[in-house]
């Protein structure tokens, strides 16, 4: 069996999913109980439980997403795991490519040496812990001075909406620029059709998802447009492969 997929690995992401799972149950009764004890109406509490069920749809797709995106070189089981404690696409696609990229290889191609698949866990997880032990510290302090800074005026909101935006859109065109360029550390690369294609495809989709969202006001589906556009771009490398000549399909410059 695939070391990836093996019997070890499903059973340290059961235990992580149990353990996920019983502190929501946990949390969920202890918060059902004491609402009722201080008089909340049922009534009030039914439709906040089935209002954070709603919200939870699309951050759980963007979740889902981002786990078949790594699936292919990663296997199911890990982004799995990672993805079930903590975690997002930003975040683990750019801990993992960063890791096996330092190590000649790409997330590209199925991951089969076990010694880069062991980094990429240990970069996943320990970027992600370093968070959850420095907040308790330092979140009060930086949000108080982070909120003062924000709301002196109306433009320096808008600044920090700028700033936060341009980081996220930094990310997201480093990859961008991989599917262009696809260089490797070796020098090689898979850029061609389906990587521009897809991505053309993913951008056309999810520009049309905001503009039916701006012209109808569909506010409800502003969170979902992103995920939903990933799917769509998925579908499509689906449908080029099965339906377009092959010499157009497997077509690279690099």
């Amino acid at each position: 069996m695939d070391f990836k997929e093996s019997g070890f690995m499903y059973a340290v992401a059961l235990v992580a999913v149990a353990f996920v799972l019983a502190q929501s149950i946990f949390f969920i009764v202890k918060s059902w109980k004491h609402a009722k004890e201080i008089g909340i109406e049922k009534s009030k509490l039914k439709n906040t439980v089935m209002s954070s069920i709603l919200f939870s749809i699309a951050p759980a797709i963007s979740i889902l997403a981002t786990v078949i995106v790594l699936a292919g070189a990663l296997g199911i089981v890990l982004p799995w795991t990672r993805l079930t404690v903590i975690g997002n696409l930003a975040y683990e696609t750019t801990a993992a490519q960063s890791a096996v990229e330092a190590m000649g290889g790409s997330l590209s191609v199925e991951i089969t040496d076990e010694q880069q698949f062991t980094t990429v866990a240990w970069a996943m997880t320990i970027g992600s812990i370093a968070p959850l032990i420095l907040l308790p510290f330092v979140c009060k302090k930086l949000q108080k001075k982070i909120g003062s800074a924000v709301n002196k005026s109306e433009n320096a909101k808008k600044l920090g909406d700028i700033i936060s935006a341009a980081a996220f859109i930094g990310i997201i065109s480093a990859f961008i620029a991989r599917a262009i360029a696809g260089t490797t550390e070796d020098g090689t690369g898979n850029a061609g059709f389906m990587s521009i294609a897809v991505l053309i495809v993913s951008i056309v989709a999810m520009l049309i998802l905001e503009t039916l969202c701006k012209k109808f006001k569909l506010s409800k589906l502003e969170p979902f447009a992103m995920p939903l556009s990933m799917f769509i771009g998925m579908g499509s490398a689906i449908l080029f492969e099965s339906f377009l000549p092959d010499y157009i399909v497997n077509f690279v410059w690099r």
